[in-house]
């Protein structure tokens, strides 16, 4: 969301940095709103008369211990995401490989992949490449700019991105506006969660039905958003 904010949105000047920081604040505020407007949605429909109340027992107080908490912090928790983290980004890994190694015609699968989307991702504001890059990026939402410079170079192998202003220019010449930018920035902040997050959702809940829910309905609700966020824009005379 920086990036795009510096990119797209803000000037460099005296008060850039300033300017960019409300922007992004803007933008931050607003998925808050979503979050709450959501849930008052839910509780109305499909949670209506659940109780929401919320019990936390918590354990007699003793003085902490050092070590004690620096073992658990590494072993419970650090190693147990990270290892989590490794059995999605593993295969994720691979097949990103495959579809960009292997061709169908002069294009790569990774191409036809974004092709077939783009008609989608026009209708959101974004592009096919976007996208996919969003979809490639599930087990770590870091990876989705390197994937679309990926795409836009034709290249195997993720992209490092390096200065902005480099950066801007690829995107600018593949088609990209301030509004693309902003329809990103809006998908970026409400689409689905990591494949991190997903997991940990299983194990609390213990339910495969409230881990797709919670995959489905902030996938839907960012691609209505981006969706009327492209007709508006479309129709005022920018």
């Amino acid at each position: 969301m920086i990036a795009m904010i510096s990119m797209f949105f803000v000037a460099d000047g005296m008060f850039s940095s300033l300017l960019s920081a409300l922007l992004l604040v803007c933008v931050i505020v607003f998925g808050v709103a979503m979050t709450f407007w959501v849930s008052r949605l839910l509780s109305a429909t499909l949670l209506k008369g659940v109780p929401s109340s919320f019990t936390l027992e918590l354990p007699p107080y003793r003085r902490p211990q050092f070590g004690k908490v620096l073992v658990r912090s590494i072993f419970d928790r650090t190693l147990f995401v990270l290892g989590r983290a490794a059995a999605v980004a593993l295969p994720a890994g691979l097949l990103l490989w495959g579809l960009a190694a292997v061709t169908i015609g002069d294009q790569s699968l990774l191409a036809h992949f974004s092709a077939f989307l783009d008609p989608l991702g026009q209708l959101m504001g974004l592009d096919g490449a976007i996208l996919v890059a969003f979809v490639l990026g599930f087990p770590a939402n870091e990876i989705v700019l390197p994937i679309i410079m990926m795409i836009y170079v034709a290249s195997g192998t993720i992209a490092p991105i390096g200065e902005l202003s480099a950066f801007k220019i690829l995107l600018v010449a593949n088609g990209w506006t301030a509004k693309t930018a902003l329809c990103l920035m809006l998908f970026s902040l409400l689409h689905w969660p990591c494949s991190t997050t997903c997991l940990t959702i299983r194990k609390e809940t213990g339910s495969w039905k409230w881990t797709g829910l919670s995959i489905l309905i902030p996938t839907a609700v960012g691609m209505i958003t981006c969706m009327a966020a492209n007709l508006l824009l479309s129709l005022l005379p920018l």
